[in-house]
């Protein structure tokens, strides 16, 4: 990796946790506001976003208080979201894939953490993620394009 690289990636990483800690009021919890989630939409521009985006889960998930599941569980299910985003970057999976694996596999562990049924938690965590990630992260994503990739 070239120093752009890694000074870009060490930017996504601060960026997310910044909004993270901003709205860290909503940022927790099966019903969430993660305006950050619409940065996991930067691997189709910039594959240095993905562990960027690992590193900024988990740091960001330590602020949450939620434990060791949502610390190392949240990070590498954004580990392996990020990797399917950009391998499919040329296709609707890469938008939908923080969406689906976030909704279907943080779940498995906030359903036991809130005590709630599973699905409750996929359909809280699901709409959560697609309203950051279609409402915030589409729009970013195109005006990194429009603007060229090279932001940075």
């Amino acid at each position: 990796m070239d120093t752009r690289k890694i000074v870009r990636a060490a930017l996504i990483a601060a960026v997310y946790i910044l909004l993270v800690y901003l709205f860290a009021g909503f940022s927790f919890g099966i019903f969430q506001f993660r305006p950050a989630e619409a940065l996991t939409l930067l691997p189709m521009l910039y594959p240095e976003a993905i562990p960027a985006l690992f590193v900024a889960v988990m740091l960001s998930n330590i602020l949450g208080g939620l434990g060791p599941w949502d610390i190392f569980g949240g990070s590498l299910v954004t580990l392996l979201a990020a990797w399917v985003t950009y391998r499919y970057r040329h296709t609707w999976i890469a938008y939908a894939s923080p969406i689906v694996l976030n909704a279907l596999l943080i779940s498995i562990y906030l359903r036991l953490i809130f005590e709630v049924p599973y699905w409750l938690s996929v359909i809280g965590i699901g709409i959560s993620e697609a309203i950051s990630v279609l409402l915030l992260g589409i729009p970013l994503v195109r005006l990194l394009k429009r603007r060229g990739i090279q932001w940075l």
